[in-house]
């Protein structure tokens, strides 16, 4: 019986060890600020997801001077109480600001990079700002500079998350599997 104990006491360990190595690296991928310096860019590309301010913010980065085109990806069909906020963003366009709306393919942010990576090969462009939420910016990083092959800043949406530490571990579970996703698969961009 003693050894059956010990076991299950050194299997109990390991699993908290990895747990607790799993939150720590976590919380520095996904918690913590992972802004790059805003310079003047080709495009804003604002991702798909909350109606969180994303849209506002990808557009006054535009305001401000940063560039002159936004790119925004829709996927606010699934959020029907949203889309009045992405429609009236994609129509907001101005003599100085260019606004692009479209639907990824496939509909995740390898799909939204594999767009703008045609986009800006049409377009000459070989600088982009991306817009994202902080627990996403990793992720996406990543995801962009395989696809895109220009020179990519990450800003996330200026906001806190108030999420219980259940809603972080299903947070950092999906960015975990996403990322591991997004090393398998790469970026074919068509």
């Amino acid at each position: 019986m003693g050894r059956r104990r010990r076991a299950v006491a050194i299997v109990v360990v390991i699993c908290l060890g990895f747990v607790g190595i799993l939150g720590v690296t976590g919380f520095v991928l996904f918690n913590r600020p992972h802004a790059d310096p805003l310079t003047k860019a080709d495009a804003i590309i604002v991702l798909g997801g909350e109606n969180d301010g994303r849209l506002q913010y990808g557009l006054s980065l535009a305001e401000q001077g940063y560039a002159d085109t936004v790119v925004l990806s829709n996927s606010y069909n699934d959020h029907p109480g949203d889309l009045p906020d992405f429609e009236r963003a994609c129509a907001s366009g101005t003599a100085t600001v260019t606004v692009i709306c479209f639907v990824p393919s496939p509909f995740t942010t390898r799909g939204e990079a594999m767009y703008v990576a045609r986009l800006a090969k049409q377009r000459n462009w070989t600088h982009v700002i991306v817009v994202s939420w902080n627990f996403h910016v990793v992720r996406a990083d990543y995801i962009f500079r395989q696809c895109f092959g220009g020179s990519v800043t990450m800003r996330p949406v200026p906001r806190t998350y108030d999420y219980s530490p259940w809603k972080w571990a299903t947070v950092y579970a999906y960015q975990y599997s996403a990322l591991i996703k997004a090393l398998v698969l790469g970026c074919d961009a068509g």
